[in-house]
């Protein structure tokens, strides 16, 4: 895969393909996504795509609606925070347990996915995408089945377990081959030129330790 910065960032969509229910793939990503969602139906899992795709712009505006207070920034169990005496460097810090900077996103790739069985649903309950559900709730059968099976076609779980920086989040999965290389190109200083011209909340607090943000949050994933 030849990566640019603009795709990495989120900032292009020249690499993607758009899947039947309007969500869009990395290009390199679709046979082998369609290939494990047949496999999983087989099972007896409707493997559901909760969220793909998302460019700067829509990663902004989570970013910001945390980072203004219009939505809740939840701990490392998933509750909400008191952060009306955080400092800029706290909210910023809290905000990353569970959403990424905008520009270092993996879901900018369209390698990376979250997914659930539709079908393993309560009824009237949509999902959260929390822990629980995958390691003792209703998505524990096909979550088994995933640790199983994802690595036959092609992908894996890069937060498989808490390093200290994204929570741990057995929902989204990733692309082994086509990721290969992808952060030889976005480097801390190529991040930070991506940032340094937007007008991201915070903008100056990201900045000032983006460094420490690239290592903990952004190379800092499971191995293959």
């Amino acid at each position: 895969m030849s990566w640019t910065l603009s795709s990495l960032t989120g900032q292009s969509q020249d690499h993607l393909c758009t899947l039947a229910d309007g969500l869009m793939l990395h290009n390199e990503v679709q046979s082998d996504f369609l290939a494990m969602q047949s496999a999983a139906e087989k099972a007896g899992f409707e493997l559901t795509i909760a969220s793909s795709f998302r460019d700067f712009t829509r990663q902004q505006m989570i970013w910001d609606n945390k980072f203004n207070g219009l939505r809740p920034i939840l701990d490392g169990d998933g509750n909400p925070l008191d952060v009306s005496q955080f400092s800029e460097d706290d909210k910023v810090r809290a905000i990353l347990r569970w959403s990424a900077l905008p520009g270092a996103s993996r879901h900018h790739w369209g390698t990376d996915i979250d997914i659930y069985a539709k079908n393993l649903l309560p009824e009237s309950i949509s999902t959260q995408l929390e822990p629980w559900e995958y390691l003792t709730g209703h998505q524990k059968p096909f979550f088994d089945w995933l640790l199983i099976n994802m690595k036959t076609h092609g992908f894996y779980l890069p937060y498989r377990e808490d390093r200290g920086g994204v929570a741990f989040e057995p929902w989204h999965i990733s692309h082994i081959p086509t990721t290969q290389g992808a952060l030889d190109i976005l480097t801390p200083d190529a991040l930070r030129t991506a940032i340094a011209s937007s007008d991201i909340a915070g903008r100056e607090t990201v900045l000032n330790q983006l460094d420490w943000i690239y290592f903990q949050y952004v190379s800092n994933v499971c191995e293959v």
